[in-house]
């Protein structure tokens, strides 16, 4: 029996089923190495314009949020907020003395309403003496004379309480301006520290002491240390099959024996391509046919970027599993 022509036709099926499922399972589990971390990255600017007197980081020194990173000169700042705080005080201090003010007016309401009433008591009395011939009409005279200037006094107590109430209301709107006003020097004060916003990594610093800043004027960058991503480009043809929530697999060229786990994030709906400052345009004369790759977002589960130690750029190798869906 002839068995060198078996076994070269059971190898060649071997072979073939190798590549059949070779293909298969790189057709239910696209790889591409055409992917990227990502990570958010903030620009750290000064709130305000000033001489840098302290720079408190370095380059690719890791931070945590609330950290500060660098001061301007706040001498005038502080200086400002001074000012403002005595102006309150006077102002305070000008209020206590316009509420006594107050209470003074209404005090001599009250006395001048008494000595109005007993005047047009002694009045009444005086008419009927006078009716009954046993006062002079001088006597009279003086009576209503009396009851006269009491009842003005009333009236001009009145007037004082009356300002000294308004004297009060706008010493309460001097207060509140005044108190805005110490309200906003304290924040320009404040403004001259910057902290890190978010916990991170500080890149492209050159900031040194004696530099003048400018408000929101750039000066260095944090890549923040959480929540980075990886961008995979998959060929349109593999889209078909990916959805969102399935699970992938993440390698990093700087680190290839470490699996990292993920998960579809988001699928984009663009192509790279699309984007492109200057996109290709193919002439109907030279046009040819170019698989395009659609930017895949894989959310990381392994925890903090910090703790994983991942580098936004770093180069990585996706596979995603199409037949096993994440609920």
């Amino acid at each position: 029996m002839h068995w060198k022509p078996i076994l070269a036709g059971l190898g060649a099926i071997a072979i073939a089923g190798g590549m059949w499922g070779y293909w298969h399972y790189n057709t239910l589990h696209p790889v591409t190495d055409d992917a990227y971390v990502e990570a958010n990255i903030v620009s750290v600017a000064s709130e305000t314009t000033g001489k840098v007197v302290k720079v408190a980081v370095e380059e690719n020194q890791h931070v945590k949020a609330g950290d500060l990173l660098f001061a301007v000169d706040d001498t005038l700042y502080a200086n400002a907020v001074a000012q403002a705080r005595a102006t309150l005080a006077g102002a305070k201090a000008a209020g206590e003395g316009f509420a006594a003010d107050v209470q003074a007016a209404q005090a001599e309401i009250d006395s001048a309403e008494t000595a109005r009433d007993t005047a047009m008591s002694q009045l009444d009395r005086v008419r009927q003496l006078f009716k009954d011939g046993h006062v002079a009409q001088s006597a009279l005279d003086d009576a209503q004379s009396s009851a006269a200037s009491a009842r003005a006094a009333v009236d001009q107590a009145r007037a004082g309480l009356a300002q000294a109430r308004t004297n009060l209301a706008s010493n309460g709107d001097d207060q509140q301006a005044d108190a805005a006003a110490l309200s906003t020097a304290q924040t320009n004060l404040d403004r001259t520290k910057t902290f890190a916003a978010v916990g991170g990594w500080v890149s492209n610093i050159d900031l040194r002491e004696g530099t003048v800043v400018s408000a929101d004027e750039p000066l260095f960058s944090l890549v923040e240390d959480k929540g980075a991503w990886v961008s995979a480009n998959f060929k349109e043809t593999d889209l078909d099959r990916i959805r969102e929530g399935q699970p992938a697999t993440v390698r990093l060229d700087m680190a290839p024996d470490e699996k990292i786990t993920g998960h579809v994030q988001s699928i984009a709906h663009g192509s790279g391509s699309t984007f492109s400052l200057l996109p290709a345009e193919n002439a109907s004369g030279n046009w040819v046919k170019v698989t395009q790759r659609f930017p895949v977002r894989i959310a990381l589960d392994g925890g903090d970027s910090a703790d994983m130690a991942i580098r936004a750029g770093a180069s990585a190798k996706v596979r995603i599993d199409t037949v096993a869906d994440r609920q």
